[in-house]
């Protein structure tokens, strides 16, 4: 046996026994950009797997969360938000998400139950009409709680549009009926075994988190265009002693004019992002961290195609 079965034959073995009646599955949770998928996923989770920010396409890849209990494992593919794109990343992080709804044992549509349904929410609705495979659709009408009777004059167009399996309206922020939206996913998922070890919360790499951190950080310190252009890459994660790590990561940014101005006047705004990342990498992490920011100018990295790879991104057809 060769070094990647004996890897496989193991985690196999690692696995918990299962009852019976144990459900599990994938479920592609897809949505609009802002409309809540990533701060549902981490609710769920208990543990930040997911960024979350104001700015639309805040989650660019997809991400496995993975929650289990004593009944069964769902296992979250939080996906970009669906939106007509207007570069080659925006294209790549649409056809992930296309990709993710194929996978799926059930998906989980996310819309914002106090706005009327937009052209990007139809463009999500159509997306699953077009992706499925009679796959049952859940739909949470999310952020219930800005409306004031908690209730959405927009629901008979939510469902006319989607069609869904079941619905419920949700706050993914407050809690409200997030248990309920739960169950009525669990008991969707076909029956079957664990696939993940039951303390296991995604299949993202430490450094991944890491350089997802310091992007959200980033996200809510700058304005406009800057964010969208920003790409992050963890250079360097060296544990120093069982205390502390050491981090360094560039962020880069298409045009010289963005580099200045995530600089800031005498570095206060990269000081900014870097205070901010830096608290919530030791809450991932446990330990204190010393983190080391550079910023650089990597022109037109979002419409090249090598570039992407060299990010990480699966190009559709690469």
């Amino acid at each position: 046996m060769d070094d990647e079965g004996a890897l496989s034959a193991s985690s196999e073995l690692m696995l918990p026994t299962t009852p019976l009646d144990f459900r599990s599955g994938f479920v592609a949770v897809v949505g609009r950009p802002n409309v809540g998928k990533s701060t549902l996923m981490n609710a769920w989770l208990g543990q930040k797997v997911a960024i979350v920010s104001s700015k639309p396409q805040t989650t660019r890849n997809r991400l496995l969360g993975i929650y289990t209990d004593s009944t069964a494992q769902v296992i979250f593919m939080d996906t970009p938000g669906i939106h007509q794109p207007r570069h080659l990343l925006g294209k790549v992080m649409v056809d992930t998400a296309m990709r993710t709804l194929k996978d799926a044992d059930v998906v989980l549509c996310v819309v914002d139950a106090s706005e009327a349904p937009t052209p990007e929410d139809i463009l999500v609705a159509e997306a699953i009409h077009r992706n499925t495979r009679g796959q049952p659709v859940v739909l949470a009408l999310n952020k219930i709680d800005l409306l004031p009777t908690g209730e959405s004059p927009y629901t008979p167009a939510y469902l006319e549009m989607v069609a869904p399996t079941v619905w419920l309206t949700v706050s993914a922020t407050r809690g409200d009926y997030r248990d309920e939206l739960l169950k009525q996913i669990i008991a969707l998922l076909p029956i079957g075994p664990a696939y993940y070890p039951p303390d296991q919360i995604t299949d993202q790499t430490e450094r991944f988190l890491v350089a997802e951190l310091i992007r959200e950080a980033a996200l809510h310190h700058l304005h406009q265009e800057v964010p969208h252009a920003l790409a992050v890459v963890t250079d360097e994660f060296t544990e120093r002693d069982e205390r502390t790590t050491y981090i360094s990561a560039t962020l880069y940014v298409e045009r010289d004019s963005q580099k200045r101005i995530v600089i800031g006047q005498d570095g206060r705004m990269l000081k900014a992002i870097g205070q901010s990342a830096r608290q919530e990498i030791e809450q991932l992490l446990g330990r204190h961290v010393y983190l080391d920011l550079w910023v650089k100018v990597w022109p037109k990295w979002r419409k090249k195609e090598t570039d992407l790879r060299r990010l990480g991104y699966r190009v559709k057809g690469a």
